[in-house]
């Protein structure tokens, strides 16, 4: 099986990513999942494991978490969602996404065991669910073999094609805002009730800080309910933030094992938070018998970085790219482009899914723009450009539309001087394109 041929296999199945559902049901169920493991011999058993779920940060964090593992020396395993670029982004053995052939050919190995899956009485099978089982089935068949793996959530937690595990080492949760409401609830505590279906029986459990209060108690009750560790971020880590600059921060965290002096060359307020979680999950691992020094720790954060977040892809003008896709990340890439740049004016590029609550988004950034620029991209799911302007047209800032983000770049750009701001965000898809526009990405691989 070639590449190409693979991606077209996988685009065959049912997806949520290029779809658009609003149910509670899954599209693939994880009765379908654990039977195409079975079929598998199940891969995805025989090493420790750190399972990650959230609304924000989730992807950053998961990142950090691998990066200190490695830096200690273990092999690890990292599976992310979505990609920028390239579907083998989402699979990485020791920080470095597997190549194409590889992707191709573990995709072929597990084909059969899918076709059977799909003849079967369980239902739907999903491009994310065998893209689950084929991280699973390649991170088995690394030789020497896979240390650790980081499995970051698809969407919710309870019923993802990643809760497959009975136990695993280390269970976090990233900070809980409201998204996907029509399918994970319409509060915080029904979607953090969801998500902290991925804490099972003698797991150490840990909650990075959180706006609502209400998501720690429901975290809590779940721990108590399967008799799980808590380990609460906020209440045992603090973080004092140090010098930064448009490539980096410094920051202190101090937490029951001592104090950390850190860097990161990721950016915004919100990152130390993931850094602190990252920590905190880091210290977890240790107190369960693995080395761990304070050095990998440290270097481990130090070298994480995740393209796509707060992202300058361009000086003069500045380009800086986010994927903020709901209010609460709006909020903090407001707060970061005033603390972390110096900027007279802010041209405004945005995309969004049709599920996403943008005038929450627009609320948060509007006030920043001078001009805001509604984009399409490529992707089904994308709201259309001229109903984003009935969204947020009414916050102040003019507001006109594009059919593509490199259109939406070319006005942005044709109206800013140097000294100017344009922001591109939005879903992770339009930050993607702009670095095709920018930066020269390449999409030959999909």
């Amino acid at each position: 099986m070639e590449y190409s041929e693979a991606i077209e296999f996988l685009l065959s199945l049912s997806d949520m990513e290029r779809g658009y559902q609003a149910s509670p049901n899954p599209t693939m169920s994880l009765d379908s999942m654990r039977s195409l493991l079975g079929r598998l011999n199940d891969p995805h058993l025989g090493r420790p494991t750190v399972h990650i779920t959230g609304s924000k940060g989730k992807g950053s964090t998961s990142a950090m978490i691998a990066g200190v593992l490695l830096e200690a020396g273990y092999r690890t395993a990292l599976y992310t969602s979505p990609h920028l670029h390239s579907f083998t982004e989402r699979i990485a053995i020791d920080g470095e996404p597997v190549r194409p052939e590889e992707f191709a050919a573990g995709l072929a190995a597990i084909r059969g065991a899918v076709e059977a899956e799909r003849e079967s009485v369980h239902g739907d099978v999903s491009t994310f669910g065998v893209l689950t089982a084929l991280f699973f089935w390649l991170v088995r068949a690394q030789v020497p073999r896979v240390d650790w793996q980081v499995v970051e959530v698809g969407l919710g937690g309870t019923f993802d094609a990643t809760n497959v595990f009975e136990a695993t080492d280390v269970a976090v949760i990233t900070p809980i805002s409201l998204e996907h409401t029509a399918i994970l609830g319409p509060t915080t505590t029904a979607i953090a009730k969801d998500k902290s279906g991925i804490i099972k029986r003698g797991t150490t459990a840990v909650v990075a800080p959180q706006r609502d209060p209400a998501v720690l108690e429901v975290t809590r009750a779940r721990c108590e309910e399967v008799g799980a560790e808590l380990v609460d971020v906020r209440a045992l880590y603090t973080v004092e933030p140090g010098e930064k600059h448009p490539f980096g921060q410094a920051f202190r965290v101090r937490g029951p094992a001592g104090e950390y002096a850190m860097r990161t060359p990721m950016l915004g307020r919100h990152q130390l938070d993931n850094a602190a979680t990252a920590v905190a999950v880091a210290e977890a691992i240790r107190a369960q018998g693995f080395t761990l020094s304070d050095r990998a720790i440290v270097e481990g954060i130090a070298r994480t970085r995740v393209p796509g977040r707060m992202e300058v892809m361009g000086q003069r003008p500045l380009i800086v790219a986010d994927g903020a896709h709901n209010g609460e990340s709006a909020e903090a890439l407001a707060a970061a482009l005033r603390e972390y740049f110096s900027w007279k004016r802010c041209f405004l590029v945005i995309g969004v899914t049709r599920d996403k609550d943008l005038r929450s988004m627009g609320f948060q950034l509007a006030r920043l723009a001078e001009l805001i620029v509604c984009v399409g991209f490529r992707n089904p799911r994308s709201m259309d450009p001229y109903q984003m302007i009935q969204e947020i047209g009414f916050l102040g800032p003019a507001a006109v539309a594009e059919e593509s983000v490199a259109a939406g770049l070319e006005t942005a750009l044709a109206h800013a001087n140097e000294d100017d701001l344009v922001c591109v965000t939005g879903s992770l898809y339009v930050v993607a394109e702009a670095r095709e526009v920018i930066l020269g990405e390449s999409v030959i691989r999909k």
